[in-house]
């Protein structure tokens, strides 16, 4: 039984996140942060995603994974 948490690059992620008005904010080290005004999301700069770091990202974003999947 697979995940229905995909492993994405962090490109990927931040294009949709971007769709959803989410604004560059800052970098530190590897780590971006992004915010649409009210959330904060810290998107690692990595190859990949981890499932779990990106089911992370949805729950700080205030996104569903519908919606995110919708979007990619």
């Amino acid at each position: 039984m697979g995940s229905k948490y995909p492993i994405l690059t962090p490109k990927e992620i931040i294009r949709v996140l971007e769709k959803f008005n989410f604004r560059f904010v800052s970098q530190k080290g590897s780590h971006i942060k992004y915010s649409d005004g009210y959330h904060v999301v810290i998107v690692p700069n990595h190859d990949e995603v981890a499932r779990g770091t990106f089911k992370s990202i949805l729950n700080q974003s205030g996104i569903s994974l519908e919606d995110f999947l919708l979007s990619l």
